[in-house]
């Protein structure tokens, strides 16, 4: 439920920030047509913001939803984000401006042109790489390769190719040609086996019906193997009963039979290949609170007939790695995780340096972990959602070459 209590106290927020840019950047004398597009640009964004709270019905069409928010995500990006910086280099000005102020005799000192300058710069660099990860990021596909090392792989698996993509959010897409460029280079990768670790969807199923067609095209020889992540079961927005919320998860299931991928509900599969079998297991979503656990590894290892046969898991949240794979004795020695999506935003320069804010949340949030015999690996994601970009973190393809440890 929104409050309003709540709504108010982050506007006033807001506006403080406004108010405080707004005060630094006069340090620089301004145009007057300046000013004028500041406090425009401004005006508009906050009535949109009140339009949208006293309008915003997260039960109407997925369309019309995905508007709003992607709307209200592209305005708040790009306006806030890129003052923090500027905020910080004036706090610590008025911080050594107060104490002259103090301590000194002749009052506080005027704002340094220098530094105001300075300030707008910092503030400049994130505005044109949100402004280029909105416009760009989302559709820089990247395909990373990975050597998994699995310990008893059967000679036969070795080489073997499985590809993986995770987090679609299929409600959050408008281009049809930005999809298909990253299908199509699922497609070039080739893979054995394709897996996706899900979110297929933000909330309704039926936000994957105009894309059904190009996401079909994804097959493999040995078969393409799916999950539900948290955004799957529709727990996120108001459902008449929950009989509607219980039918669109069998529609979302059914989409997934469309597609022909073959969906793992806490299940097993085994691939065959030159009288060899490697073990796929696939659970539903289970995350740390407050996302669901759905999924039930112990129960899922049981339809295994031998613990130590090498087995590759597919779960979409990263930390059920560290909460119950890790502690579990079976050979599960290939983790496929998504869900972070690296925030959408961070900065990687490829063999040298990767950084997200996300790191906060989740410690093994993007790239290959590996803890004693067991590896995670976890997927940045395909799609986006809210804010309709990527900014530093591109929609990751990954290819897992499997090797014997």
């Amino acid at each position: 439920m929104r409050s309003p209590v709540a709504f108010l106290f982050v506007l006033v927020l807001y506006f403080a920030m406004d108010l405080y840019v707004y005060r630094g950047l006069r340090t620089l004398d301004p145009a007057t047509w300046v000013k004028r597009v500041f406090m425009a640009v401004h005006g508009l964004g906050y009535a949109y913001v009140l339009y949208g709270f006293f309008k915003y019905d997260p039960s109407a069409p997925s369309d019309e939803v995905r508007r709003g928010m992607q709307t209200f995500m592209v305005w708040f990006v790009l306006l806030y984000v890129p003052k923090l910086p500027m905020i910080a280099l004036w706090l610590a000005e008025d911080f050594v401006r107060g104490g002259y102020a103090l301590f000194g005799s002749n009052g506080w000192p005027e704002r340094r042109k220098a530094l105001s300058w300075i300030a707008v710069g910092l503030g400049t660099i994130p505005f044109l790489g949100i402004l280029d990860g909105w416009q760009f990021g989302r559709s820089r596909y990247r395909t990373k390769h990975h050597t998994a090392l699995i310990p008893g792989l059967p000679e036969a698996f070795r080489g073997f190719r499985i590809v993986q993509i995770s987090d679609i959010h299929s409600g959050s897409f408008t281009d049809p040609d930005e999809v298909q460029k990253g299908i199509d280079a699922v497609i070039e990768a080739n893979g054995d086996a394709v897996v996706f670790t899900g979110d297929l969807v933000n909330n309704k199923a039926d936000e994957m019906d105009p894309w059904l067609a190009r996401f079909a095209k994804i097959q493999a020889p040995y078969g393409v193997f799916s999950i539900l992540g948290n955004h799957d079961y529709g727990d996120y927005i108001p459902w008449p009963s929950p009989e509607e919320k219980a039918a669109n998860l069998e529609q979302l299931a059914g989409q997934h039979a469309k597609l022909g991928w073959d969906l793992l509900r806490n299940e097993r599969r085994l691939l065959r290949k030159d009288g060899a079998e490697l073990e796929l297991l696939g659970i539903e979503n289970w995350g740390l609170p407050p996302f669901p656990q759905y999924g039930r590894l112990d129960d899922t290892l049981a339809l295994c007939p031998d613990p130590s046969t090498p087995k590759i898991l597919l779960s979409h949240d990263p930390s059920h790695f560290d909460a119950e794979v890790l502690p579990n004795s079976a050979n599960i020695a290939l983790t496929l995780s998504g869900h972070t999506h690296g925030m959408q935003f961070g900065i990687e320069i490829p063999g040298w340096f990767k950084w997200s804010p996300v790191k906060w949340k989740y410690p093994r949030w993007n790239g290959a972990y590996p803890v004693g015999r067991k590896t995670l690996y976890v997927n940045r994601g395909f799609g986006y959602l809210a804010f309709p970009g990527r900014v530093g973190m591109w929609p990751e393809i990954t290819v897992h070459e499997l090797q014997p440890a």
